[in-house]
């Protein structure tokens, strides 16, 4: 199985692919999308860019499974704002190319990968790079797309037979029609 993690971001956009047979991970690819090129105020044209390198990196790696970071309430509304239009144009891309997409939250990809959720990012790098036999380090937004990839190969075959057993036992109160669920 082929997973694309990204760690999205209006300004630079993390992303990282890893292979995954049995329990043996592989390192694919892993790099950034950038947007600091564009106009600083024209949101548009950066979520374009954003949405249009998404999509590339999809269709270049072809991943089975796509794992996202959900997005954090910070301490400036604005901020949160703008970040969940990135990652909201992430998810959209990844859904159009039709794969399955996973979120987790920072805290859980850093207990994941570290063993505890207050990791620093340089701590999440270095794992990273142990778990994935790197010879360097990756840059902090990819090291965050690797982990979140890593973390969805730990918790996916967990998630999937709790899907199963859920599904008999599945709540219908407070569903929206085709929308999300508790």
């Amino acid at each position: 199985m082929r997973i694309l993690g990204i760690d999205p971001g209006l300004q630079t956009t993390g992303f990282g692919l890893i292979d995954v047979e049995g329990s043996q991970l592989s390192y694919v690819a892993s790099g950034v999308i950038q947007t600091t090129k564009e106009e600083m105020g024209n949101l548009p044209a950066r979520l374009k860019v954003i949405y249009d390198g998404v999509r590339e990196i999809t269709a270049l790696y072809q991943p089975d499974v796509a794992s996202v970071e959900i997005v954090f309430v910070n301490v400036n509304p604005q901020a949160t704002l703008l970040l969940g239009q990135a990652r909201g144009c992430c998810v959209t891309a990844l859904v159009s190319c039709d794969l399955a997409v996973a979120e987790y939250t920072a805290l859980q990809m850093k207990q994941a990968i570290t063993g505890h959720g207050r990791a620093a990012k340089s701590q999440i790098q270095e794992m990273v790079k142990r778990l994935l036999l790197l010879p360097v380090l990756p840059r902090q937004d990819a090291a965050d797309a690797l982990g979140l990839a890593i973390t969805h190969a730990h918790a996916s075959p967990s998630m999937n037979k709790l899907a199963a057993v859920n599904a008999l036992h599945r709540k219908t109160h407070g569903m929206y029609r085709g929308g999300r669920s508790h």
